[in-house]
This record gives C-alpha cells, sequence and structure tokens, in this order.
C-alpha cells in the first residue's frame, strides 16, 4: 500500500467519523427542540373545567378553613359558637373574594 492510498484511508475514515458525528448532532438538536416545545393548548371544555375546578376548591378551602378555626377558637374560649359563625362568615367572604380573583380577566 502506498502513501496516496494511505492517505485516502484515512480520510475516508475521518469523513466517516464526522457524518457519524453529525447525524448524532442533529439527533441531539432535534429532541432538545422537542423538548423546548411549548405545550399544546388545552381545548376550550378543559380550560373552563380546570378554572371552574380551581375557582372551587379556593372557596370550599376558605370556609373549611374559617369554620375550622372558629370552631377550635370557641372550644379554646368557650365562646361556643360566635367565634365559629363570625369566622365561618370570613372564611365564605374570603372564598368569594378567590373566586373573584380567579375568575377575573387577565390584564
Amino acid at each position: 500500500m502506498n502513501e496516496d492510498d494511505k492517505r485516502d484511508a484515512e480520510q475516508d475514515a475521518l469523513n466517516a467519523r464526522l457524518e457519524k458525528l453529525d447525524a448524532a448532532l442533529r439527533q441531539r438538536e432535534e429532541e432538545q427542540l422537542a423538548r423546548d416545545a411549548p405545550p399544546p393548548e388545552r381545548s376550550g371544555l378543559s380550560k373552563a373545567l380546570s378554572v371552574g375546578l380551581n375557582a372551587f376548591a379556593e372557596f370550599a378551602g376558605a370556609v373549611l378553613v374559617g369554620g375550622f378555626i372558629g370552631w377550635k377558637a370557641d372550644e379554646w374560649l368557650g365562646t361556643r359558637p360566635w367565634l365559629m359563625i363570625v369566622l365561618l362568615g370570613l372564611g365564605i367572604a374570603a372564598g368569594f373574594w378567590n373566586i373573584y380573583r380567579v375568575a377575573k380577566p387577565k390584564a
């Protein structure tokens, strides 16, 4: 094998390695683009259900927390049922405020 044949063989091997590396880089870029792509838009019904369930959870949580704190405060202070009524009312008001906050249009 002469010098030119050796050089050609080395050049062919180098070209094969470069093509393999280029293919691996292209595949890696495609995977990265697929990973970074924004999530698909939800349909109108699923978005409405999500907002509705979120509003319900906010309202129910506020009412339950207000009622529970009032109940425990009444037990501790012996003022049954006044603090529970007051804090339950505040919990209901906070629940409606949370619904308003969740449902108002975004600026």
